[in-house]
């Protein structure tokens, strides 16, 4: 079983057209391995993959490195160490991460420039819910814990989102629905592509000469979603 870092928190049809893309998503990442799977939700809504078969040990380590692996459940989680969590929550004083256990990041250890969390965040496009890298400080009730920080390869990732042409960051909403919405809404020469950020998290790529904020105005009635722009 390999519980990976990202969730899955629409209900109803959305539920099942993103698991039914999950399935065919896993397929794509192990279906040549000798391996048999089946994707569910835990109760917090961390996607997980039961895996069985001969290859099933390769399968867990590929699932772990393609999407991040929530390993808080396997007993904790070790100070100094990298891990994924999901962005959940900030306020004036930092960002709270959910790695299977909740996981503070104080503001002056996100590493990204001037500013408060708040600023932080829409300057660089954060939606809630993506996954994001993470050096763990240690436990928060120890006198000589260090602080949890932003992982270096995270904060150098969201620097090179602002050297690009501009994104449009966006949650609840898989990979085709993205895509789908900004054909419908008449603007795919005005995009590069969808990165898949996480299950529900996407990134319209823009195309040189677009308008970040013009697009996601734009696309903004046609999907349901929380989006962000990074200019």
């Amino acid at each position: 079983m390999v519980v990976l870092a990202t969730k899955c928190y629409v209900e109803g049809d959305a539920r099942e057209r993103a698991l039914d893309g999950m399935d065919s998503l896993v397929a794509n990442d192990v279906g040549e391995l000798d391996a048999d799977w089946q994707v569910g939700v835990r109760d917090d809504e961390f996607v997980q993959v039961d895996v069985s078969g001969e290859d099933a040990p390769v399968a867990h380590n590929v699932l772990a490195e393609t999407w991040g692996e929530i390993v808080a459940h396997d007993g904790g989680l070790e100070a100094g160490e990298e891990y994924v969590g999901t962005l959940e929550s900030w306020d004036d004083v930092g960002f709270t991460l959910d790695a299977g256990v909740d996981v503070f990041v104080p503001a002056d250890e996100l590493g990204l420039g001037v500013g408060s969390p708040e600023q932080v965040v829409e300057r660089f496009g954060l939606v809630q819910h993506l996954p994001m890298r993470f050096v763990y400080g240690g436990d928060a009730g120890d006198p000589d814990a260090e602080p949890s920080r932003l992982a270096d390869a995270e904060r150098d990732r969201l620097y090179d989102w602002q050297r690009g042409d501009g994104r449009v960051n966006v949650n609840s909403a898989t990979r085709g629905e993205t895509r789908a919405t900004v054909n419908r809404a008449g603007h795919a020469q005005d995009i590069v592509t969808v990165e898949r950020l996480g299950l529900l998290e996407q990134s319209i790529v823009c195309a040189e000469g677009t308008d970040p904020p013009g697009l996601l105005a734009a696309i903004g009635s046609y999907l349901p979603a929380e989006m962000r722009c990074v200019v």
